[in-house]
């Protein structure tokens, strides 16, 4: 179990990055850590790695202490693995070399038979024998995954682990990775910006801002009852509609356009003007205007500009 202990760290005095960081992760849990950029995810994933020394409190893994660069000649847990931004790969030598570089030479047909394993969770087996500075950026960050479990860490940690991957190889790549680690065992800290890394496959999601832990909690819960604006933008696009003094935080699936003034579990029809239609492929995202307020919805198809409408929100109190 990993146990971070109300650790403060930060780069100078004046630079506080982490501020009283508390939670535990148990083994085999997914955690996710979401946030704007500079709000410390980086920071945090060094910290638990050990990269860090800390101004104040403690890290554990079991009963093992995580100790920083000045009581490591060499910083860095022997049984956590951490994906930076940067891959820091081999480039002249090939894909499969990167990978096995850190599998046993004395055990040959086990060394293949694990980095086929980790091709196919990565899907490319057909680049097996390519060497890593002709690939992409997002290729490149497919073999760093890899590469990290080999010698199947404990705990992994991945910084944006998607960040440069196509869409249309990400979204299975997601799928081949996560299904990989619950299959394993091996627990994981991923920070990410992608909404889909936590509503999909973490077991808890973390949310920072200004440095410090806001919401710590399921992501269905969070997801569906966002305290602030600030956590459900994470998500989607976010209406803060007043009415009648009471604010609500919405999602634009969250209102609908209707043809006459209803009432709707219990909440009123308001009327908006429409400004503009986005075109999202199954859906078309609205624009409207409400009371000098900018609204956003999702409807079926286009809705003409200036047409004025009534929307009903479609949740309960």
């Amino acid at each position: 179990m990993l146990q971070v202990n109300n650790i403060t760290f930060g780069y100078s005095k004046k630079k506080i990055v982490l501020k009283n960081f508390n939670f535990t992760l148990q083994k085999g849990e997914h955690l996710c850590v979401m946030g704007e950029s500079g709000c410390g995810k980086s920071t945090l994933l060094k910290a638990i790695y050990g990269l860090l020394d800390m101004k104040k409190g403690t890290i554990f893994w079991n009963e093992h202490p995580v100790l920083g660069p000045k009581n490591h000649l060499v910083p860095g847990m022997d049984f956590f693995k951490y994906v930076a931004q940067d891959f820091d790969l081999m480039p002249y030598i090939s894909v499969a070399e990167n990978i096995k570089k850190f599998l046993s030479r004395f055990y040959p047909e086990e060394s293949e038979k694990r980095t086929q394993e980790l091709l196919q969770v990565i899907e490319m087996s057909a680049f097996a024998n390519t060497k890593v500075k002709n690939l992409s950026g997002g290729q490149k960050q497919r073999v760093a995954i890899a590469r990290a479990l080999a010698n199947e860490p404990e705990l992994i940690l991945l910084d944006e682990p998607f960040g440069q991957i196509d869409n249309f190889k990400k979204n299975a790549l997601r799928r081949n990775l996560f299904r990989y680690l619950k299959e394993k065992n091996i627990a994981c800290v991923v920070a990410t910006h992608d909404k889909n890394d936590a509503l999909s496959f973490a077991d808890s999601l973390l949310i920072i801002k200004d440095h410090k832990i806001l919401a710590n909690d399921n992501p269905k819960k969070i997801y569906q009852n966002p305290t602030k604006k600030y956590v459900a933008a994470l998500f989607d696009d976010v209406n803060e509609i007043t009415i009648n003094n009471k604010e609500y935080l919405l999602y634009p699936h969250q209102l609908k356009i209707v043809e006459n003034s209803k009432v709707i579990r219990d909440f009123v029809t308001i009327t908006a003007t429409v400004l503009n239609s986005y075109f999202k492929g199954y859906y078309w995202l609205i624009e409207v205007e409400f009371e000098e307020q900018t609204l956003f919805l999702n409807h079926f198809c286009d809705v003409e500009k200036l047409t004025t409408t009534s929307i009903s929100i479609i949740r309960s109190d």
